[in-house]
């Protein structure tokens, strides 16, 4: 691997824990509805389990409120079961025979500063997996100025290109746990 590659790798590698923190983030509650809430909710149907996404279609209408309208009403009652038999997301779906309502109750402070630090929790497992993305990086760079394929002065290049790419991704993580702190923090 040359070590263009190897910087242009990592930076792929930076991205994707950046997306994954994005993601993993917007299903932490802030007190607002909000489809995505229900991302990771699998329902059983059909005798097979299956993403909520792929048998309804979920919006929020209203600030405190989920309404979810199945593609099939016969999967109405699946539907509510899983989202009532799931613990962490702590709804009472109410159904009226065509869609699902789930109320959002409002957060008390015990529980948003709870979900702070959920937050705080999953920015360290994002700052964790590129400091592991930058050391793999380092180490390929450092094999590859040991064997001879780069010299001293590339080798600092390209470990400053590494480095300038961890950082910037670094620092637009921290900016999105801020905003999501906050967020959650503002009743």
């Amino acid at each position: 691997m040359t070590p263009d590659q190897v910087v242009s790798n990592a930076k792929t590698k930076f991205k994707q824990a950046q997306e994954h923190f994005a993601d993993e983030i917007k299903k932490v509650r802030t007190g607002r509805a909000h489809p995505s809430m229900l991302d990771g909710l699998v329902v059983e149907v059909y005798g097979a389990p299956t993403p909520i996404i792929q048998i309804a279609g979920v919006t929020a209408p209203e600030a405190q409120l989920l309404q979810i309208t199945p593609y099939d009403p016969g999967n109405l009652v699946a539907i509510s079961k899983a989202i009532r038999d799931n613990q962490s997301l702590g709804m009472n779906p109410m159904d009226d025979g065509k869609i699902v309502r789930v109320p959002i109750p409002p957060l008390t402070e015990e529980r948003r500063k709870e979900y702070v630090k959920i937050v705080g929790a999953k920015m360290e497992e994002a700052m964790i997996s590129l400091r592991n993305v930058r050391q793999e990086a380092m180490e390929t760079l450092k094999a590859a100025k040991n064997d001879g394929d780069i010299g001293e002065d590339d080798a600092k290049r390209f470990s400053e290109q590494v480095d300038q790419h961890m950082n910037e991704v670094k620092n637009e993580i921290e900016v999105a746990a801020k905003s999501k702190e906050s967020e959650i923090m503002t009743v």
